[in-house]
C-alpha cells in the first residue's frame, strides 16, 4: 500500500497578498501612481519625474513552507518561478538587524515573474520568499512579518539612471513627504535600491517606496543612508571620504576615454588584461588597477574570464549613440585642470579657466582646432536634453502653418538641436548663426542628417541675428555670460525679431530651495570656467523684461533643464 504523497501549499493569506500584488501590478499608470504616493506632486515636476522613472514593480515578503509550496502559489495566480531566484541581500540584511539574527542565518531569496501594465509594459511582482516550515524557527519572524509587512513596497525604475539624475529623483521624493529609509547594493544582479517611507496622506496602501538604479551606485547611496532620520553621525566621515574622491572618478572615466579602452573591449565576451593592455599600450598590472576601479563605478565588469564593457562603458566609445567620449575627455582635460583654481574664482571674480589660460575658454578654444571640435563634441553628448523640445507647441503651430516658416537657432553650435527640429517638422526651414569653424562643422552634421538642403548658414556674431525669423532658439548661451553681457545678447535679439515671432530659450533653471539640481552643479562649473551663471526663473524674467522682451512660461525637459518661451514686449 503506498503513502499518499503530501502537497506543500502556501499559506492562504500569502496566496491572497500575492494575488492582490499582481492585480494591482498590472493596474497602475505611472504618472497617476507617481501622484498618489507622492501627494502635492503634479504639473511639470510630476511629467519630469515620470520622464526619469517607470512604475517597475510592487514587492512582498512570502515564507513558503519549501520552494514546492512557493511554485504552487505563484501557479496558483497565474505567475512563474521562471527565470528562478536570486539572493536577497538587501532584505535579509534588513530581516537580520529587526529581528536580531544573523545574516548567515537566512537565506532570502528574491524572484520577479513577469506581469504587463495596461499599456502592454513589462513589469514584475517582485516576490521575496524566506523557507519557514511549521515549528521552525523562522515561523515567529514569518507571523510578526506577515502582520506587518514591512517589506512590501512600490518601485520605480530609473532610466539611464547617472548621479545627478538620482539625485534629483530622491530630492523631489523628500520634497514630497518621502524619508529615507534604507537601501543597498546587490551584487548579484548589479542593482542598487534606495528606499523611502511614504509620506502621510500617500494614496495606496503600500508604506514603503523604493527607486530602483542598475548598476552600482554605492556613494550616492551613503548619502542616501546618511539623510535616515535615525543615521548615526559616524557615517558623515565615509560619506565625505567619497566625495572627496570624486576626482578620481572624473580622471579614471577621461583616462579610459583617451586609452580608447571602449574600442578595444566587447560588452559580450569578456577579455583579460593582458590582452587589453596589449591592444591600448599600457602596462598590465597598472591597467588591471584602473579597470578594478572602473567596474566598481559600473563601466565595465569583471568576470573570471576578464572584463567586459557595460551598458555606461559603451557610452565612451566614440561613434556610439548618445557617446559622452567628448566630455569626459573635456571634464578631464582642460575643466579639470581649470577647476584647480577654483579658489582664485571664488576670491576674486575671475574665471579659474582665464587665470590658468590668459584668456576665455570661447578665444582659447577658438585658436585651437583640435580642441574646439572636443568642446563642440562634448556640448552635443548633452543633446538628449533636446528629446522633447521638437513638441514644443511653438513649434508645432509653426510648423501646421500654411505658410513657410524659419528656425533661426543663434550660437547653435553644431546643429543638433536645430537639426532635430528640422527632422520633426519637413515643413520648416533653418538658418544657423555661428562662427567659422562651427559653421563648416555644422554644414557636414546637418547634411548627414538630410536636412541640410532645408538650411542655411550665416558666419557671424550675436549683433548679426537675422530679421528673417519666426521662431529664434538661443540654447545654452545665457548661462555663459553675466548679466551684462546677457543685456546686450537679448537686445540684439529683441531689435532683429520681428514682432510676431517667438523666441525658445534651453537653460539649466536653478531651484528656489536647498533641492540638488544639475543646475548647482553647472553654477559653479560656470563660475570657474566662464564666469556665467545659472540662474532662477525670476532672474531671467528680469533679463528679459530689461531687454524688451516677457517671459511667457516655462517647460521642464530633460538633465534639470527648461525651455523658457519669450515674446518681444
Amino acid at each position: 500500500m503506498s503513502t499518499p504523497t503530501t502537497v506543500s501549499l502556501l499559506a492562504p493569506d500569502d496566496v491572497r497578498r500575492l494575488r492582490a500584488t499582481a492585480d494591482f501590478v498590472r493596474e497602475q499608470e505611472t504618472p497617476v501612481l507617481l501622484s498618489r504616493v507622492l501627494p502635492g506632486l503634479d504639473g511639470p515636476e510630476l511629467r519630469a519625474v515620470a520622464d526619469r522613472c517607470r512604475f517597475g514593480h510592487a514587492a512582498l515578503l512570502l515564507f513558503p513552507a519549501d520552494h514546492a509550496a512557493l511554485r504552487a502559489g505563484l501557479a496558483a495566480c497565474g505567475l512563474s518561478d521562471r527565470p528562478g531566484s536570486r539572493p536577497s541581500v538587501v532584505v535579509r540584511d534588513r530581516l537580520a538587524a529587526r529581528h536580531g539574527l544573523d545574516p548567515a542565518d537566512l537565506d532570502v531569496r528574491i524572484l520577479r515573474p513577469a506581469v504587463h501594465g495596461p499599456r502592454g509594459e513589462r513589469r514584475a511582482v517582485e516576490v521575496f520568499s524566506l523557507v519557514a516550515p511549521p515549528g521552525a524557527e523562522p515561523a515567529a519572524l514569518a507571523a510578526h512579518e506577515r502582520a506587518h509587512d514591512h517589506e512590501a513596497h512600490l518601485a520605480f525604475d530609473v532610466d539611464r539612471p547617472d548621479p545627478l539624475v538620482l539625485r534629483g529623483l530622491r530630492a523631489s521624493f523628500g520634497r514630497h513627504g518621502a524619508v529615507a529609509d534604507g537601501g543597498g547594493y546587490n551584487p548579484h544582479e548589479d542593482g542598487t535600491v534606495f528606499y523611502f517611507t511614504a509620506p502621510p496622506g500617500t494614496g495606496t496602501g503600500y508604506r514603503r517606496l523604493e527607486l530602483y538604479a542598475g548598476g552600482d551606485h554605492r556613494d550616492l547611496l551613503d548619502e542616501h543612508l546618511a539623510a535616515r532620520p535615525s543615521a548615526a553621525a559616524p557615517g558623515s566621515a565615509e560619506t565625505l571620504l567619497r566625495l572627496l574622491t570624486g576626482a578620481w572618478t572624473t580622471q579614471a572615466l577621461a583616462t579610459c576615454a583617451q586609452l580608447r579602452l571602449p574600442e578595444a573591449m566587447s560588452p559580450h565576451a569578456p577579455l583579460d588584461a593582458g590582452r587589453l593592455a596589449r591592444e591600448v599600450g599600457a602596462q598590465t598590472e597598472e591597467l588591471t588597477t584602473l579597470l578594478r576601479y572602473l567596474a566598481m563605478l559600473g563601466v565595465v565588469s569583471e568576470e573570471p574570464e576578464g572584463f567586459r564593457l557595460t551598458t555606461a562603458g559603451l557610452l565612451l566609445r566614440e561613434g556610439a549613440t548618445g557617446s559622452m567620449r567628448p566630455l569626459a575627455l573635456m571634464y578631464g582635460g582642460p575643466f579639470y585642470q581649470s577647476f584647480a583654481h577654483l579658489t582664485h574664482a571664488v576670491r576674486t571674480g575671475e574665471p579659474g579657466f582665464d587665470h590658468l589660460y590668459g584668456q576665455n575658454h570661447f578665444d582659447h578654444f577658438a585658436r585651437d582646432p583640435e580642441l574646439a571640435a572636443a568642446f563642440d563634441g562634448s556640448m552635443a553628448a548633452s543633446s538628449p536634453m533636446f528629446d522633447p523640445l521638437p513638441a514644443h507647441p511653438v513649434l508645432t503651430a509653426a510648423a501646421a502653418s500654411p505658410a513657410p516658416r524659419t528656425v533661426v537657432d543663434v550660437a547653435g553650435g553644431t546643429g543638433e538641436l536645430l537639426g532635430r527640429v528640422l527632422a520633426a517638422h519637413p515643413s520648416l526651414r533653418g538658418v544657423l548663426l555661428e562662427r567659422p569653424h562651427v559653421v563648416a562643422a555644422a554644414r557636414e552634421r546637418l547634411a548627414a542628417t538630410g536636412v541640410g538642403e532645408r538650411c542655411s548658414y550665416l558666419v557671424g556674431d550675436f549683433a548679426d541675428v537675422p530679421s528673417t525669423g519666426d521662431v529664434y532658439l538661443l540654447s545654452r548661451v545665457l548661462h555663459d555670460w553675466d548679466d551684462t553681457r546677457c543685456r546686450e545678447i537679448l537686445r540684439h535679439l529683441a531689435g532683429a525679431m520681428p514682432s510676431r515671432a517667438d523666441l525658445l530659450v534651453v537653460e539649466r533653471l536653478l531651484p528656489t530651495d536647498a533641492t540638488p539640481s544639475l543646475a548647482t552643479a553647472w553654477d559653479l562649473h560656470m563660475l570657474c570656467n566662464t564666469g556665467g551663471r545659472e540662474r532662477r526663473v525670476d532672474a531671467y524674467a528680469r533679463l528679459f523684461e530689461t531687454s524688451g522682451l516677457v517671459l511667457v512660461g516655462h517647460r521642464p525637459l530633460p538633465f534639470d533643464a527648461h525651455v523658457l518661451h519669450v515674446r518681444k514686449r
